[in-house]
Parts: C-alpha cells; sequence; structure tokens
C-alpha cells in the first residue's frame, strides 16, 4: 500500500489546516489474485507436459537429423526400413529393397500397380488379386538377369514370343493349341513312360506340318505309327520316295483271285533295281521287267530284281534276283 499525503499553505499565513490522507491501493487482491496464480501455475503444468511429450515423442518415433525412426531421408531417396503401411497412394519413381532381403507387397484384398503417363492415365495396370494376376499394357517383357538382358518371354497384341533354348510342358495334358504354332523343333521328355511320349492331335480339326527345308521324324530307340480312317497319301513333288530298311511288311494285302477276268483291266508287276528303285511293267506270262527298264541303253547289263510276294499271315514283302524267262510268281488284280 502507497500513502500519499498533500499539504497546502498559503505564504505569509500560520494558519493550520488539518491533514487530508489519500490512500490509493495499487496491484490484486482477493479471490483474482488467487485465481491468477492458479492460472499461472496451469501454464506452467501444461508447458511442462507439452514439452514431457514432445521428448518422448522424439524419443519413440526416434527422430534424428536423417529423418524419423526406420525412415531415413538421404540425398539419393527415401529409405524405409522395417515393415512399413500406406494408407493412402504411394508416388515413388523406384522401389527397391535392402540387397540381403526381398521386397514384399502385401494387402488384404489386392496389390494394385499403375503406371501412368503426363496426362494422368493408366497405360500399364498391374493387378494381384486372391486367385488372379492381371496385366492390362501394351507390351509385356520378362528379361533374363544376364548381362545380356536377353528377352525370355514376350507378349504384345501380335504374337507371343519364347525366348528361351528351350520350352517344356509338364502338364498331363500337353498344349493346346487353337492356332498355328511354328517351332523349330518338337520333342518329348526323356524316359519309357507313356506319359513321356510324343504325341500330335488335332481331335476335331486337321493337322497339318509344314517347312520350307525339310520335316524331319527321329525314333532312335522306339517306333514311330502313322492311323488314319481314310487315305494316306505321301508325295514328292521333285524327289524320291525312299524307304531304307531291311523289311518292309504289308499285313493286310488282298490276295487276288485266279481266273479270267471280267473286265479288260491291264495287269502290272513291279520290278525294282539295285539302287531301290521301282518301276511299272506289264505283267505277262514270264517278267518283262527287263523289257520295260526306264534304262534302255543298260537294260541288258543292269540286274532286274522281281518283287514277288509271300501270302502268308504276316505277309512280307521281299526281293529275289530276275532274269527275262522268269515266270511271274504272283499276280492280283
Amino acid at each position: 500500500m502507497v500513502r500519499e499525503q498533500y499539504t497546502t499553505t498559503t505564504q505569509g499565513t500560520n494558519l493550520q489546516r488539518p491533514e487530508t490522507q489519500y490512500v490509493f491501493n495499487v496491484g490484486i487482491y482477493g479471490w483474482r489474485k488467487r485465481c491468477l496464480y492458479l492460472f499461472v501455475l496451469l501454464l506452467i503444468i501444461i508447458l511442462v507436459v507439452n514439452l514431457a511429450l514432445t521428448i518422448w515423442i522424439l524419443k519413440v518415433m526416434w527422430f534424428s537429423s536423417n529423418g524419423m525412426g526406420y525412415l531415413q531421408v538421404h540425398s539419393e531417396g527415401v529409405r524405409l526400413e522395417g515393415e512399413s503401411e500406406f494408407l493412402c497412394p504411394l508416388y515413388v519413381k523406384e522401389v527397391h529393397s535392402r540387397k540381403d532381403e526381398s521386397l514384399h507387397l502385401q494387402s488384404v484384398y489386392n496389390v494394385t500397380v499403375n503406371a501412368r503417363n503426363a496426362d494422368g492415365n493408366v497405360t500399364g495396370r498391374l493387378h494381384v488379386g486372391p486367385k488372379l494376376v492381371h496385366f492390362d499394357g501394351q507390351h509385356f517383357q520378362i528379361n533374363s538377369m544376364n548381362l545380356d538382358r536377353k528377352p525370355l518371354f514376350t507378349v504384345n497384341e501380335d504374337k507371343v514370343t519364347v525366348g528361351t533354348d528351350k520350352l517344356r510342358i509338364t502338364g498331363p495334358e500337353g498344349a493346346l493349341c487353337e492356332h498355328s504354332v511354328e517351332t523349330p523343333l518338337i520333342k518329348a521328355c526323356n524316359g519309357s513312360s507313356k506319359a513321356k511320349e510324343l504325341k500330335l492331335e488335332s481331335p476335331t480339326r486337321a493337322l497339318r506340318m509344314n517347312a520350307p527345308r525339310g520335316i524331319e521324324i527321329n525314333a532312335p530307340t522306339g517306333t514311330i505309327k502313322g492311323l488314319s480312317h481314310l487315305d494316306i497319301k505321301l508325295h514328292s513333288s521333285d524327289g524320291t520316295l525312299m524307304f531304307d530298311t531291311e523289311t518292309l511288311r504289308l499285313p493286310k494285302l488282298p490276295q487276288g483271285t485266279s481266273g479270267e477276268s471280267d473286265t479288260d483291266e491291264e495287269l502290272y508287276e513291279v520290278c525294282v533295281c539295285h539302287d531301290g528303285r521301282l518301276y511299272l511293267a506289264l505283267a505277262d506270262d514270264v517278267s518283262n521287267c527287263l523289257a520295260f527298264s526306264q534304262d534302255k541303253s543298260n537294260s541288258l547289263n543292269q540286274e532286274v530284281i522281281q518283287l514277288w510276294m509271300i501270302l502268308d499271315a504276316n505277309t512280307k514283302v521281299q526281293s529275289s534276283e530276275a532274269s527275262p524267262s522268269t515266270d511271274v510268281n504272283s499276280k492280283s488284280r
């Protein structure tokens, strides 16, 4: 409390005036003072709590000069250690894992990766769902990890290209192709089981094999079978049809009947030269192979073999040397 006293006198007088006292109270007192102290104390408590929470958050989140916790910011990008969950879309230029660990992308429903152009339109999409992996794009390619980066599998709107040296199909039903297939080699798996046999089949349509430089079918340790409900035709436009084998069998060749024919149809005999060529000659009581030889200049010196038949259960085609006077062993219509 401050007390001020003011006394006024007039010069030349000695009058005594009563003293007048004026008292002014300066400050806050009572309940206002107590509220002010309480408010200041509350602010101090809040400040201390905020400071403690800030220190605790910095410690828990592992804030440092390089980043926050497992998230580190470098000049070349952002590095994130451990497992992370993104609740909103993530826009990045490149994502890769540590050198000693793999990269895992997990989601409760699906994982979708979109590629956009400068206008924001989606140009490529990879969708991995619980039962389906779907890709939308104009071109899909898988490259080798070697230095040459050889394309292993390429897909576009025009064709599908497999760049590996060997394509192996292990399914029990094989490969189903609705259209043509172009390949330099078709080979069955090694083994003797029936499941590893090579089988080319067209259940409801035709099966065609075309090659400008030839078609080669080899079975080094097995057999080759060709079955047809109708005719089987072997045609060579400019070449020779060759059977390189020791034995030629015709098991179901029909046997001719003896007697005179009702028609004037001409009968022929098959003649075989030493080089394996076959030609026809008019059948007669004696062999006409030399007379109808294709090489007239060497017909006298050329040995001609007449083809004759042994008609038994395993009708077997054999050959024997024939002379101009040799009789025809069998004739058939």
